[in-house]
């Protein structure tokens, strides 16, 4: 149950090129970030919905910025809800992990040097995740969905999530292209981080998860 006093605006209509979603924007009583919801079809009070719980990414998200996967998710994510016609993407002010932006460039720097991320948060003073996930569970709350199928490959995602209550009834995986750029990244999101990712063999010399993963049960 969510202790937040939240706020929501009317949704808004939004054309993407993957199709038409309404954008509704969230506050709460515990600090002046905006929350985002982008929704397609008739989510509210549905069950199994497909979901993605997405971490703003400036870099990925808006630059396509090749050093992460972040934005490679948002869209196949776009394009997943798209294709079922039906289900939204929870948009969340938790920069790099939740370390915001500024330290996020520093980390990139230690990353250069041969630190991988989770070191080099720690080095910035940081723990490996900071993320959290309370306004997500009260933003699914208010729209009264019942149960989830949500868009990850982040364990501790979904066991942070159903702490909060959040009724997730499958994992629907997002594969990513890995490049030079990205490829230790993803290896420790494997090894440091216990995500589930898979490798592929070099194809066109980029290594390529499966081109589709199956949704499971959990």
């Amino acid at each position: 149950m969510c202790d937040l006093k939240i706020d929501s605006q009317a949704p808004a209509r939004i054309p993407t090129p993957e199709g038409e979603f309404r954008l509704r924007l969230y506050t709460n009583s515990q600090d002046t970030d905006k929350y985002l919801v982008l929704s397609m079809g008739k989510v509210r009070g549905r069950k199994n919905v497909l979901v993605r719980v997405h971490s703003e990414c400036f870099t990925g998200d808006v630059l396509r910025s090749s050093r992460c996967d972040c934005g490679q998710q948002l869209r196949s994510s776009l394009q997943a809800i798209a294709a079922e016609g039906q289900g939204l993407i929870i948009y969340l002010p938790q920069e790099g992990r939740g370390i915001g932006l500024q330290d996020k460039l520093l980390a990139y720097n230690l990353q250069d040097q041969g630190y991988d991320t989770v070191e080099a948060n720690i080095l910035l003073g940081h723990q490996a995740d900071e993320r959290d996930y309370t306004m997500a569970a009260c933003m699914l709350e208010d729209l009264e969905i019942q149960s989830v199928r949500l868009l990850t490959n982040n364990p501790r995602k979904i066991s942070d999530l159903r702490a909060l209550g959040v009724k997730i009834t499958h994992r629907v995986p997002l594969p990513s292209k890995v490049t030079k750029e990205n490829e230790n990244y993803l290896r420790t999101k494997v090894l440091r981080l216990n995500h589930h990712i898979t490798f592929a063999p070099r194809e066109n010399g980029n290594r390529v998860p499966p081109p589709n993963g199956h949704e499971r049960s959990i």
